[in-house]
């Protein structure tokens, strides 16, 4: 496999685009013209961008509509202060490639890129809405399990050992390696700040001061989170979304695409995993917070738990599937397993490695937990919480889990152990809620 298309050089001609200056970019592309019919003028533009980095247009004329995104020269969420290498755009463009062609119709297709521009067209994906919005709402997806362990599966499995030969793989791995400033960000905001003083970090005050605290002093916490930062930077099992979370899911009922891929990089399959699953948790844990009456959403969170068991347990099954069937990487060469008791060992190889990966999904979920709460972006599951204190009981709840998740991550062997440990931290108080 080799990815390779280098970032656009043409850094001078990097602009920050307006809806004017998009409106004339756009119309200069005869294919996007045609895509979306009308005249140029009258298309309608719109920056709806509500993430922390970039910025997002909706543009829509009388044949159809597009999406452009475009990245900026800093983090958007903070400001110029945070400078970002514009490169990220083409290592999303080249994620979005790779992932359409192992995972089709689970990504947004690509209609343009402009390397020096650092923006991308996509199609407009309509009526979708972001996953973590008809979540708060408590909307069920029924195609979310299907979808989404596919996608996983597929990406996962097919930019791995097992399925790549080795100089396919190292080629990939070089494809991506210059994503680092992308991959910094993981490690400071995910992996160290919410463990100590950090500038941006913030949470619910004055209720969560105390487990802020006490995350600040926990060694035990520190040696934990610093084995999974670890192995998030020097463990490049396969090419990751690296943002997986359900803000960069966009859903209806019947469908799922999977967005935003610019923190792609070969790293721990089970990050993707532990996001996914974490963000879940998250969603069961503030669900509380978004009752108007006690137990109006006891269904919705009874098929959570039940959607967080399906990812995991399909996954592994499709997986495994690819696994034995489609195995034609340098890792556990076939002929060192021939015959029936080479297919037997084998097997029970297989079976290890998904529950090496099942401990690595339970640890980084809870690094996902943690710094949604404690570090500086947070979700609108708990955010959209409109009483205060309510909102830090579930956040707090959330952290009780997410510890002990991380500490005790042997204890976890199964999926049910996770959602039987949700269920229980659902009805924990924490001190300063009585």
């Amino acid at each position: 496999m080799n990815l390779q298309a280098q970032p656009g050089s043409g850094q001078s001609q990097y602009r920050i685009l307006r809806e004017a200056d998009l409106r004339d970019y756009l119309a200069g592309l005869p294919a996007i013209v045609a895509h979306l019919g009308a005249a140029p003028a009258d298309w309608l533009i719109s920056e709806v961008g509500d993430g922390n980095l970039n910025l997002v247009f909706i543009v829509k004329g009388t044949r159809g509509g597009i999406a452009v995104k475009q990245a900026l020269p800093y983090v958007r969420l903070v400001g110029e202060s945070w400078p970002l290498p514009l490169s990220r755009a083409h290592y999303e463009h080249l994620a979005l490639v790779h992932q359409a062609r192992l995972a089709p119709k689970l990504v947004p297709s690509v209609l343009h890129h402009d390397g020096p521009l650092a923006l991308t067209a996509m199609e407009l994906l309509e009526p979708h809405i972001i996953m973590r919005k008809g979540l708060v709402g408590a909307t069920r997806y029924p195609r979310f399990v299907e979808d989404i362990s596919t996608f996983l599966a597929q990406t996962l499995f097919f930019s791995s050992d097992l399925a790549l030969s080795a100089a396919e793989k190292k080629e990939g791995i070089a494809d991506f390696a210059g994503n680092h400033a992308l991959c910094k960000i993981t490690e400071d905001l995910i992996f160290t700040d919410p463990y100590r003083i950090a500038e941006q970090n913030r949470w619910t005050a004055p209720y969560l001061d105390a487990a802020a605290a006490a995350f600040r002093d926990d060694l035990d916490l520190h040696v934990a989170i610093s084995r999974l930062k670890l192995k998030f930077m020097a463990s490049p099992e396969a090419l990751i979304h690296g943002d997986l979370h359900t803000g960069s899911i966009m859903v209806t009922e019947r469908e799922t695409r999977v967005i935003d891929p610019e923190f792609a990089f070969y790293g721990p399959m089970g990050f993707d995993l532990g996001a996914v699953i974490g963000n879940l948790l998250m969603a069961y844990l503030a669900s509380a917070g978004h009752e108007r009456s006690a137990g109006e959403r006891a269904s919705f969170e009874a098929w959570l738990l039940e959607t967080i068991e399906g990812v995991w347990t399909e996954f592994a099954r499709k997986f495994l599937a690819l696994w034995r069937n489609d195995a034609k990487g340098d890792g556990y060469p076939a002929s060192l397993f021939a015959g029936e008791a080479g297919a037997a060992r084998l097997e029970a190889e297989r079976q290890a490695y998904m529950a090496r990966l099942f401990q690595d999904t339970v640890g980084f979920a809870a690094a996902k937990t943690i710094r949604r709460i404690l570090g500086l972006a947070h979700n609108i599951d708990f955010e959209w919480i409109a009483d205060e204190k309510q909102r830090a009981i579930c956040e707090a709840r959330a952290l009780r889990l997410a510890r002990n998740m991380m500490l005790e991550t042997p204890s976890f062997t199964t999926i049910g152990a996770v959602t039987a440990a949700a269920r229980e931290a659902r009805n924990w108080q924490p001190e300063f809620a009585g």
